[in-house]
Parts: structure tokens; sequence; C-alpha cells
């Protein structure tokens, strides 16, 4: 196929260049209707290209094809069968692939790794979760991807599931065996459904971890705005092979997607193809080389998590270099007040900061000033660190004592009759809500689940030491909600 079209850049550049004049959505008309003070910030050109797709990006009837040949572009460019996009991010992907995989009541094997947003599909479609416990490292406080035999487990316990939901790369770079676990779900005649939100760049470079669709998957969602050069909630979801049906899959997702999709978003999924399939390993190569010098430079200063310290045959399966983990145990300071630190005094941002680290993404978009402001910046905080507060002490819970016994179905007890308790008196109760740490945003416990002595523990503790957990409906977490005991 021919990659050096764009079929949605071109359609908005020609839409411009004819001077429509609009009379339908959206209102502010290519920005004639929007003030001056956010067209300042904003700039003119992002409302002259937010473009409606029917009668604007395409014709009435959507003749001119436009996104489906954007869309068969990017399955080419990854060695998929059929790409869809998706402009509400990998939140509404992975619903749209449990729904399509699984129906109401049916069972499906999931990662209990799973971001929230997972959790929010087996709610909203009545699946049951049959759940595939991650490996836990005691070590770095923190959890690998279910390995195959964790998964041909699962299989063992539910022989009649649906298919597996597995999420990996991980938060933290960690990644689990794609190829051997969608072998184990096709020996059960299942589909492998990857949850693979951090590695839309692994298609694109050969020193990068196995991509989902090259190693065996069936279905598999990336968020092209994490590790892509995408808008914020550019989203693509992957088909492979004829383990789930593709007419089905759009089917369920229409139930999901906005009829209002962005254009802008979709410009940046269609100009991300074109410019990774051009230079993808170029610019990917470029990263990679940028991240070993940052590593080195960091590495007398403060401890960087390598590949060798998390892969081996009972951790992780292989490892994104281009997620930097720095673990500030020994500095005696939590990774809440590091992030924090890092922003007031050098307005340098990182993602994930949990009790005990920060991690920092290297994407095509860096480059030696951007690498030296991270250095620089961390070496400062090192220096200051006298002067930090001690990170409070957080409870994590052991290995095991995070695999809670689901007493009832997520859904259930979502919708079950529910109150709040005092946080400690929640213990032995029916959680009634999501209770998840973010990010990396993987629920401590959920609904259906019974609450434990050490996951409140964790969770208050973590509050004290600056965890955010977006979720509880009590922010405060002075109360958690639970189901009624008549239920």
């Amino acid at each position: 196929m021919d990659h050096s079209q764009a079929p949605v850049l071109d359609a908005i550049a020609e839409y411009r260049r004819r001077g429509h004049v609009p009379f339908l959505p959206p209102g502010h008309k290519q920005g004639r209707g929007v003030d001056r003070r956010v067209l300042d910030v904003l700039g003119e050109d992002v409302f002259r290209s937010d473009v409606i797709v029917m009668n604007g990006l395409d014709d009435r009837m959507t003749s001119g094809g436009v996104v489906p040949r954007a869309e068969r572009l990017m399955a080419d460019a990854v060695d998929a069968d059929q790409a869809f996009f998706s402009t509400c991010g990998s939140s509404l992907s992975v619903k749209a692939c449990i729904i399509t995989v699984a129906r109401p009541g049916q069972r499906i094997l999931v990662s209990r790794n799973a971001h929230k947003s997972v959790i929010a599909g087996v709610i909203i479609s009545g699946v049951e979760p049959v759940w595939v416990h991650p490996r836990w490292d005691a070590h770095w406080q923190w959890a690998y991807p279910p390995s195959p035999e964790d998964v041909a487990e699962g299989f063992s316990r539910a022989p009649d599931a649906a298919g597996m939901l597995l999420i990996t790369p991980t938060d933290y770079g960690t990644c689990a065996a794609i190829g051997a676990a969608a072998d184990v779900c096709h020996r059960h005649g299942k589909p492998l459904v990857v949850d693979e939100a951090w590695g839309a760049h692994l298609p694109f470079h050969p020193d990068l971890p196995s991509w989902a669709m090259d190693a065996g998957a069936d279905l598999c969602v990336t968020s092209v705005h994490k590790m892509g050069a995408g808008l914020e909630q550019g989203s693509v979801y992957h088909l492979r092979g004829d383990r789930v049906d593709p007419e089905l899959l759009k089917l369920r997702a229409d139930l999901l997607d906005t009829t209002s999709p962005s254009a802008l978003v979709y410009a940046g999924l269609d100009g991300w193809r074109r410019q990774m399939v051009e230079r993808g390993e170029e610019l990917l190569g470029e990263a990679l080389r940028l991240d070993r010098s940052i590593r080195d430079r960091l590495r007398d200063v403060v401890t960087v998590v390598e590949r060798e310290h998390v892969v081996s045959p009972d951790r992780a399966d292989d490892h994104d270099p281009l997620k930097i983990i720095l673990d500030l145990a020994e500095l005696g300071i939590s990774g809440y007040t590091a992030n924090q630190w890092l922003r007031a005094h050098h307005r340098v941002d990182v993602g994930l900061s949990d009790h005990r680290r920060i991690a920092a993404q290297i994407t095509v978009a860096d480059d030696e000033r951007t690498a030296s402001r991270l250095v620089t910046a961390v070496t400062d905080l090192v220096a200051h660190v006298g002067d930090l507060p001690r990170a409070k002490p957080v409870d994590v819970p052991a290995p095991g004592e995070l695999e809670l016994e689901q007493a009832m179905l997520p859904r259930d007890a979502h919708f079950a009759d529910a109150g709040h308790v005092p946080a400690r008196e929640a213990v032995g109760r029916i959680c009634a809500e999501t209770l998840s740490p973010y990010p990396p945003g993987v629920p401590a416990a959920l609904p259906g689940e019974v609450i434990t002595q050490a996951v409140v523990d964790y969770l208050l503790s973590g509050r004290d030491a600056g965890m955010y957990l977006p979720d509880p409906t009590d922010p405060s977490l002075s109360t958690i909600r639970v189901v009624d005991r008549a239920r």
C-alpha cells in the first residue's frame, strides 16, 4: 500500500482549500465563533481543522471512505488484518473488545493487573471475570504480567472461558510472553485479547518487545497518544485471524463509539502511521540511543531499573527500555514527593509515581535538550534530597495479599444496594466501588471483592503518604462503599 498517503489529513486540507461554508456542527464553524482569548491559546488552525466527518471530512454518504482507507493503511503498517480508530481512548477500545469476545454471563480470563477501564468493561458487559493473578516481586514491590503457565492454570479453572485478556506492557515497562500465552489460548480454541495500551511503538523497531499482532494475539488495543505521537484519546484496536468476527466487533463497538468523532484525533492517528512507516525504525533507533545515554548519566546518582533487574523466568518475559524507572527507596523519599518537586523546581513532569519510584517515558519526540533537562532535574533532586520530607511508610501487601476473594460479580456488586462504612470497618465486607491508586490505575479492590485488612492498611497508609485515588465516592477514603449486608 502507498503509505505516503494520509487520507484524513488530506481530506482536512482539501476541505480547507475548497473554502466550504458549513451550516452544521461543529458550531464554532472553523473557529469564526470562537472567543479571541481561546484562539490566542489554542490557535486558529485547531478550529479550522475540526471538521465533522459526514458532509465535512467526507460526503453525506461517506462514499469517499476517508476513515476506512486510513484504517486499512494502519492495519497494513502493523501486520494486522483490520484496524479500527477510536477517539475515546483505549478505555473505550478495551470495552469494545470485551463485549465482542464474551456475552453477558459468560466467563473470560482477565489479568488481575488490569487497568480500571477493564474493570469498567467487565461491569458494563456483565461477564464473569476469572482472575489470572500477576507475578509479584517482593523486592521491587510491583507485579509482572501473568506467565503462560498462569494462563493455562486459568483455563483449568474455567475451561468454558470465552477468551483471555492480557495486559502488557505494564506501566513499569515489563512485558508478558504474548506468543506463548496466545498458544495456550489457541489450544483451547479461544482468542487472546491484549491490552497493549503502552505498546503502540512496538511494531516499528526490532529491538523493542514483541508486538501483539506479530506474536499471535487475536485482538490488540493500543493508545497512540501514550508512546506514539497521536493526540490525547487517540486509540486503535487491531484484529488478526478468524477467531473474532470483525462484523461482530464493529456491531458491538458501535454501542460505545461516539457518533461525533474528532477529525483531529483521526488525523493524529493517520499522520503518526505515515511517519512510523516512513521513518519509524530510524526515529525509534534515535530514541533508544538517547534512552541509553540518559540511563548512563543517571546511573551514578540514582537507582535505574534495568532489564537484568526485571527479566527472568519468574519475573517479566521482556522489558521496554523506553520506560525509565527510577527507584528512590535508598534516597528515603517517595515518588509522590519527587514528582511534585521536579514539577515545581524544574518544570519537568513525570507520569507514574508511587510510594518509592517515578517513571520517565522516552519517545521519538525527545532529543538531547529534553534529555538534559531530565538528567539535570533528577540530579538536582538528589542533591536536595536532605531538604525533602522522608517517605511515609506504606503498608504494601505481601505476595498473595492482593488476591482477594470475588464474592459477587463486579456488575452485581456495582449496582447492588450499598452504603458507606468507616474504612477500618470495611474489612470483611463486599466492596461496591473501584479503589485504584493512580497511576497506574490498577484497582487494589474492585466491586464484588471481599475487603481485607491488608488492602485497607495499604490504601490508608498510601493516602497518607501521597497516593492519588480518583475512584472512591468518598475522596478522603474515610469511608468505603460496601454492599448492604442484606445482600
